[in-house]
C-alpha cells in the first residue's frame, strides 16, 4: 500500500509548485463524493487528523475509482488486482486496507472448483462437458435419465453406487463422465477421471519409484471414481488383482460410487478378466465383476456415433 503515497510524496517535495498543486490534490480528493460520505459518518475526525491522513485518502480515491469502472478481474487497475480498497477510523487515524473484490472471489471459487476435478490422460474437451449439452435422445434416453438421476440424489449425498456405461463407440458414454464431474463440483464433490489403457502404463511405470501405492490411494479416496474406457487396457493378473481388485474392495467396503465405460457388458468383461498370460480364471475375473457390482449398476448407451 505504501508505494503509492511514498511516491507521491516525493514528486511533492520535488515539485516547485508544490503549495498550490497539494491545495489542488487535496480540494480534489476533499470534494469526491464517497470521500465525502466517510467524512460525515465519521465526524470525530479533526482537519488536523484529515491532513494528516490524506495521502491514504487519496490514494483510495484513485484505487477505489479503478473499481468503480472495473468489467472484469482482468481488467483490474489497481496496484493489487481483484482487491478494492476500503477505509475505516481506528482512534482517529484513517487506516486504508485491501479486501477481494467480487471478481476475485469469483475466480478464485472458479478455481477451486476446477481443483475439485482430477484427470489422467483425458481429453481436454471431455473435461470441460456440461450436462446441459446432453441431448435426450430416444436411443439414450435411460442412461440420460440415470446420470440426472444421480445428479439429484447428491443433494442429500453421495450415492452408495455410481453406473456402469456400456455400449458402442461413439455414442457419447466418456462424454457423460465429463459431464458429471463438472456437475458434481458445483456441489463441492470432487471426482478423479482416468483413462483405464493409460492407467495401466502409469502404474507399471510407477513401480520404478515406488509410487503405486500412493496414487492407488488417491483412487481409492476420491469422492466419485470414474474409470473410462474398461477392458481396453492390456490384461495382466498382477493389474486385474493387485490393482483394479484393491481399489474396488476398498471403495465397496467404504461404500463409494464408481462410475465406469465400456465397449463391453459386464458379462463380455468378464471373460475378457479372465484371460491373462497366466491362464484362463474364471473365478478371479468373477470377483471383480462382482466387486463392479456392488459399486456401480449397469446402463446400455445406445445412438449413433458421434465421432462421425
Amino acid at each position: 500500500m505504501e508505494p503509492v503515497q511514498a511516491t507521491l510524496k516525493k514528486w511533492l517535495k520535488t515539485n516547485k509548485n508544490f503549495k498550490e498543486l497539494y491545495s489542488k490534490l487535496k480540494q480534489d480528493v476533499l470534494n469526491d463524493s464517497d470521500i465525502e460520505a466517510f467524512l460525515i459518518n465519521h465526524p470525530e475526525l479533526t482537519s488536523n487528523d484529515i491532513e494528516r491522513n490524506l495521502m491514504k485518502l487519496y490514494e483510495y480515491r484513485s484505487q477505489s475509482k479503478n473499481c468503480r469502472n472495473c468489467r472484469s478481474l482482468n481488467g483490474c487497475r489497481n496496484m493489487i488486482q481483484g482487491y478494492s480498497p476500503v477505509l475505516e477510523v481506528v482512534e482517529r487515524d484513517i487506516h486504508l486496507s485491501y479486501k477481494k473484490c467480487q471478481y476475485r472471489i469469483n475466480d478464485e471459487r472458479d478455481r477451486e472448483k476446477t481443483e475439485l476435478i482430477q484427470s489422467l490422460y483425458m481429453p481436454k474437451d471431455i473435461l470441460q462437458a456440461s450436462i446441459q449439452d446432453i441431448d435426450n435422445d430416444s436411443e439414450r434416453g435411460q442412461a440420460v435419465l440415470e446420470l440426472h438421476r444421480f445428479i439429484r440424489q447428491v443433494k442429500d449425498g453421495v450415492p452408495e453406487k455410481g453406473i456402469y456405461f456400456h455400449g458402442p463407440f461413439g455414442v457419447g458414454k466418456t462424454y457423460f463422465l465429463g459431464a458429471l464431474a463438472n456437475s458434481l463440483k458445483d456441489f463441492n464433490i470432487s471426482s478423479t477421471l482416468i483413462y483405464m489403457p493409460e492407467l495401466v502404463r502409469e502404474m507399471r511405470a510407477s513401480l520404478k519409484d515406488d509410487s503405486v501405492n500412493k496414487k492407488i490411494d488417491i483412487f481409492k479416496k476420491a469422492d466419485v471414481l470414474m474409470l473410462d474406457d474398461i477392458g481396453a487396457e492390456m490384461q495382466s493378473a498382477w493389474f486385474r488383482d493387485e490393482i483394479l481388485g484393491s481399489i474396488l474392495q476398498f471403495r465397496m467396503m467404504e461404500k463409494r460410487p464408481v462410475f465406469f465405460t465400456s465397449n463391453y457388458s459386464l458379462d463380455q468383461l468378464e471373460k475378457m478378466l479372465a484371460t491373462t498370460r497366466s491362464g484362463v480364471e474364471t473365478v478371479k475375473a468373477g470377483r471383480i465383476i462382482e466387486r463392479i457390482k456392488q459399486v456401480s449398476h449397469e446402463v446400455p448407451v445406445y445412438g449413433r456415433n458421434r465421432r462421425e
